[in-house]
């Protein structure tokens, strides 16, 4: 059995990104590990707020249930401060996770993976999917502490396939959806969404695991524009959008395999 660590920019990004292989892994016995670099706190601010109750507890706590969802053996938080989209006055605040040295960060980061004895790392490809800065950051830190690692873990870093979701977006609008979302229009930093399938590695089926993937989302409720227009989704659409995810393995063979990469040693 292997201890995989997902490694994630704010709560509610598990969910949506990689909920489905966390639940598969943890239902095949694996160890399943999620790190947040930050507690989300620039995100949207519900309206049921407790008295001296702050975003960050509403947050973290919606972490521990999406965890308990999946079957996460345990959350670690690297601690600092969510950034804001790009351009945001946040980018530039002390203790945003955009402007952390990437040695300091990345020594956080090893330090739980060498805890864990980690046998694989993930993170996000080289834009983290859509351009966030904390997302980008998330992917130079993976790269750092699996280096820094006494025991370097494999590293996958999950993404999109923009060629998938390109063809879903051609069929809706062949459908008359006008409104469908295009996934090349420029995202945060100016880029298209997510990679191009010649160069993604791994196709990962979860789709048993869909309706753990939706409990999950709906651990994060707080966030209620982001995640009630994914749930919003008819339920046939949400299990084609989620019930594949996808992974680049850096140093692997080009050309994408469906299969499941998250074993001790390579697959």
């Amino acid at each position: 059995m292997a201890t995989i660590v997902f490694f994630h920019a704010h709560p509610d990004d598990e969910a949506s990104q990689t909920s489905g292989s966390m639940a598969r892994a943890a239902a095949e016995g694996h160890r399943v590990v999620v790190v947040f670099a930050t507690n989300g706190e620039h995100g949207e601010v519900p309206d049921d707020l407790a008295a001296g109750e702050t975003l960050i507890d509403r947050r973290r706590a919606e972490a521990m249930a999406s965890a308990a969802a999946i079957g996460t053996a345990r959350v670690e938080w690297l601690g600092y401060s969510d950034s804001g989209m790009t351009g945001w006055e946040q980018n530039g605040h002390s203790a945003a996770f955009h402007r952390a040295d990437e040695r300091d960060a990345g020594l956080r980061l090893a330090a739980i993976l060498d805890r864990e004895d980690a046998d694989i790392v993930t993170g996000y490809d080289w834009h983290g999917g859509y351009g966030h800065p904390d997302h980008v950051k998330v992917h130079r830190v993976l790269h750092a502490g699996a280096a820094l690692a006494a025991r370097r873990p494999r590293v996958l870093e999950s993404t999109m396939n923009r060629d998938t979701m390109r063809q879903m977006h051609q069929q809706a609008l062949a459908a008359g959806i006008e409104n469908s979302w295009d996934p090349d229009q420029p995202m945060d930093d100016g880029n298209p969404f997510g990679t191009p399938q010649d160069e993604i590695t791994w196709a990962v089926d979860v789709s048993a695991f869909v309706p753990t993937k939706r409990a999950a989302l709906q651990a994060h409720r707080s966030q209620k524009t982001d995640i009630e227009g994914l749930l919003g989704m008819p339920e046939e659409v949400f299990a084609i959008a989620f019930g594949t995810e996808y992974f680049i393995e850096p140093g692997a063979e080009p050309g994408m395999q469906s299969g499941w990469p998250f074993t001790a040693g390579r697959p």
